[in-house]
């Protein structure tokens, strides 16, 4: 069902999916946890870095700029996505 995109769109027939993790028919939490962070995750949470970046985004080639103003994402945007 995987469209292999990032951000994969949402089709219609997913809506009718018989599963209890399907919000779109199940209303409330569904009874099982739906993703399990793996140790690097959970160590990248507990170890973070400090940083004043409210903003950030993944240019083309997938590095990350962060932006502590709006105004500063949004001239990322214009150098890294446009």
């Amino acid at each position: 069902m995987y469209d292999g995109g990032w951000w994969s769109p949402i089709k219609p027939a997913y809506e009718k999916i018989d599963s209890p993790y399907n919000t779109y028919l199940n209303a409330g939490l569904s009874s099982h946890p739906i993703d399990n962070p793996g140790l690097e995750a959970i160590d990248a949470t507990l170890n973070s870095a400090t940083t004043d970046c409210l903003y950030y985004l993944r240019d083309k080639k997938g590095q990350i700029h962060g932006a502590a103003t709006y105004q500063e994402h949004e001239a990322n945007i214009e150098k890294y996505l446009n």
